[in-house]
This record gives C-alpha cells, structure tokens and sequence, in this order.
C-alpha cells in the first residue's frame, strides 16, 4: 500500500514447507498486505478462482504439481472466467532453484518475477508492490527506465535485465541521477554539487570512485550504459537501435 492509497491488496502465497509459508504469510500481512495462503497447486487454484488475488507469491516445487503448471492452469482460468481475472493474475515465483533454464521458463510461461531462496524479505515485498503497480496500470512517475535498467524510486528497487541490483543509499542516488539525465553529458562538478550537495571546491574524485562502484555493479552485462566523457565527466545512454 503506497502513500494515499487506501486499497489493501490481496496475495495468495503457495508453499509447501510450513514454516515459510507462515513466516512468508506474517511478514506480508504486517506490511499491509491481505494475506491467504495454501500449500499445493490444486488448493492454490481453488483459491485464485475464488478470491481472485492481486498477485500469486508461487513456490516452485510443490507436492502434487510445480509451479510451472499451476501457472498454465492459471492462466487457462480465464477463458472461464466471467472477468477474466483469474487469468491474468501476476504471478511471482519463489524456488531454491537457481537454474537459468527453469528462470526462462517461468518468466516465458507468463510469470511476472522469479526470487531465488534465501532472500530478503524487503526485496520480496518490493518486488511485490511493483508488479501490482504495473499490473494496475499506476502512473510510472516514479520509475525510471532506460533499456533493461530500471529503478523504482518508492521501493528503492533497481533491476536489470530482471535482476536486482543491491546499491548503497549514494550510489542509487547517483543512478537516480544518471537515469534522470540519460543521454546528457554532465560534467564531474556539475554531478558532485547535484548529487552530493557540495560546492565546485569538493573533491571530484568522489564522483568517479562511485561511477567506478556502479559500473561494477550495473554494467555487467551487454550493452554498456555508463560511458566516460573524456575530459568532461559522464553519461548514461540508451543503446542505440
């Protein structure tokens, strides 16, 4: 639930290990979620058909059947539903599985995010409230986007390709910054006064030391993003088509 925003939404979370799926079900009510739950796929559709959640949290590996084909049936759901809901409903996978070939496959099948266990319960809860942002159509206002970089500035949640990426509360900053101004070249002072709120006197070798942090974290995969100017300072942009 964001600021001004009196809906309680709904979750149904589907584990078959107890202790989680009440950890899990504790921890998302005390963030203001409506809570069901259930333990196997045939009770896990039940439910969706019936409450018509605003988002599955889906285990993987399940007793009766994996997740993977609860989403197929889930999906099936909305040919015979009469608002088609049950159908389209977001869906967030959770495994022990860290296999990319069983990631591509959940996301392939419809699913919307895909959390590898252990995680951070903030992390989950995170993901949770920007899928359902999306899938209700919120303005994006506060979503920056440039390729397949993403960062949610209510969640404090930056992605990419899928990804998350763990930043400190400078360098997240500093990207907010970059994204804000992609494609435009900005000099080191420039971005030290904007960012770190000194004078032109401060020490530039702030800026490129956290630049340096971020492309290690955000520029490990293709393309690039964060480029150097040389003799100016820096700029995030967009791959060209």
């Amino acid at each position: 639930m964001t600021p001004g925003d009196q809906t309680v939404h709904s979750l149904l979370v589907v584990e078959d290990e107890p202790t989680l799926r009440e950890l899990l079900a504790a921890s998302l009510r005390f963030a203001g979620f409506h809570v069901r739950t259930a333990a196997t796929g045939e009770e896990a559709l039940v439910i969706a058909m019936r409450d018509r959640p605003h988002l599955v949290v889906l285990d993987v590996m399940l007793p009766d059947m994996d997740g993977f084909e609860v989403l197929r049936r889930l999906r099936e759901q909305s040919s015979g539903s009469a608002d088609g809901r049950s159908g389209t409903t977001p869906v967030l996978f959770l495994t022990a599985r860290d296999d990319p070939t069983d990631k591509l496959n959940g996301l392939s099948m419809g699913g919307d995010d895909y959390v590898t266990k252990p995680f951070q319960l903030d992390e989950l809860i995170a993901r949770i409230r920007v899928i359902i942002r999306r899938a209700q159509g919120q303005p994006s206002d506060n979503t920056l986007t440039v390729a397949d970089l993403e960062i949610d500035v209510n969640a404090h949640l930056v992605t990419r390709a899928g990804e998350a990426i763990e930043l400190s509360p400078t360098e997240f900053k500093l990207l907010r910054y970059l994204m804000a101004h992609a494609d435009q070249t900005l000099d080191k002072a420039k971005i030290l006064n904007d960012v770190w709120q000194y004078d032109f006197g401060g020490d530039p070798s702030i800026v490129e030391s956290y630049v340096s942090y971020l492309r290690r974290k955000v520029d490990q995969v293709e393309p690039k993003l964060i480029h150097t100017v040389r003799g100016i300072g820096y700029v995030l942009r967009r791959p060209r088509t």
